[in-house]
């Protein structure tokens, strides 16, 4: 897609409100509670605790790690005259989710009772594709309305 022709190249980044910061802060404040818990259960003989412990500390590691790394990966969304396409984007590489003609591609919305966009889907002939899942109902909502509009634009276009 050249950028000249694009109706909408909207960048979805997940929000992490844990900056790596307050992560080694967190993990500091788990650790030094650990060592605490630890020290009182080795006094009173309980030594089998130790490695609970150690795992348990591991498994928020590992967890917040592979958040971190999730939150990294960048959804794309691009509307051209042509077609619709959205990638994901991560530091080490960049794939293509989607790809359909702008013509014939639908957006499927899935709203709850009170109105708010749960979920948000590009469709053709049966396939689908959610996009948009790491906004809120109510920024989906909004991003919804800006595809719509894009996609209507770049029909327009074509005729």
């Amino acid at each position: 897609m050249t950028e000249a022709a694009l109706y909408m190249d909207a960048e979805i980044r997940p929000n992490r409100s844990l900056s790596e910061r307050g992560f080694i802060i967190l993990i500091s404040v788990i650790t030094a509670a650990n060592v605490a818990s630890a020290a009182v259960f080795v006094k009173l003989g309980a030594h089998w605790v130790l490695p609970f412990l150690g795992i348990d500390l591991l498994a928020i590691v590992v967890a917040f790690i592979v958040s971190f790394r999730s939150g990294r990966v960048i959804e794309r969304i691009q509307v051209s005259a042509g077609e619709v396409r959205v990638t994901y984007e991560s530091p080490k590489d960049s794939r293509i989710v989607w790809e359909s003609p702008t013509a014939f591609t639908r957006i499927t919305v899935e709203k709850d009772e009170e109105d708010r966009v749960m979920a948000l889907r590009l469709a053709l002939s049966g396939k689908e594709t959610p996009v948009a899942a790491a906004l809120s109902p109510g920024e989906r909502g909004e991003f919804a309305k800006a595809l719509e509009e894009a996609i209507w634009k770049a029909r327009r276009h074509r005729e």
